[in-house]
């Protein structure tokens, strides 16, 4: 009995971020820009994290060690990226791993975006904001992290690099004043300019 009523709140869980959007960000943002239909709000579509891991051209295990961190940071295993061309100058040859890539989306992206603003932003050095120009033009907002230890997930002393990472927000809104104001209604924590 008590591992029915477990499985039932797994299943009927929803993460804080999705509820904040569907009771209040949703209302706010409809309510700005005038949106007729409700299906026009703008929302998140899905978060890329990207890490590129050049030091694995040398030594191929390194490439491991960051698959295990970000697959921590994520709870998702990512994809590892491999070079499409071969560049002579960087000792790059077709095929060999360069990075590490995992996509995000439903319950996973709205988790990870909760931990990222609420914990990780907070603990970089010197943070002042992340910078509200970092839209793409179609309402996509890119920004990047110089150290992977920000994360509570990672654990200082196992950490041999320091390595930085891509966050990539995509939505579905159309302009970036729509997203901005989308990720206002998260708290994101912009710069004042």
């Amino acid at each position: 009995m008590a591992e029915e009523k477990k499985q039932m709140q797994i299943e009927n869980y929803e993460p804080r971020l999705k509820r904040l959007y569907e009771e209040e960000v949703r209302a706010k943002l409809r309510e700005k820009f005038g949106y007729e239909n409700p299906m026009q709000v703008p929302r998140l579509e899905k978060i890329v994290i990207n890490v590129g891991v050049g030091d694995a051209v040398q030594d191929s295990k390194r490439i491991r060690k960051v698959v295990e961190e970000i697959a921590q940071i994520a709870g998702q295993r990512p994809v590892v990226t491999r070079a499409k061309k071969s560049i002579a100058g960087f000792k790059l040859r077709e095929g060999m791993p360069i990075g590490v890539k995992v996509t995000l989306r439903r319950h996973k992206m709205y988790e990870f975006l909760d931990r990222l603003i609420t914990i990780a932003l907070p603990r970089v050095r010197d943070f002042r904001g992340v910078s509200p120009k970092s839209f793409d033009g179609r309402g996509n907002f890119a920004m990047g992290l110089k150290e992977q230890i920000v994360f509570p997930e990672i654990d200082y002393d196992s950490v041999e690099t320091v390595r930085g990472m891509d966050i990539i927000v995509c939505t579905t809104a159309k302009t970036d004043e729509e997203a901005r104001e989308l990720l206002r209604g998260f708290q994101m924590p912009f710069r004042n300019n």
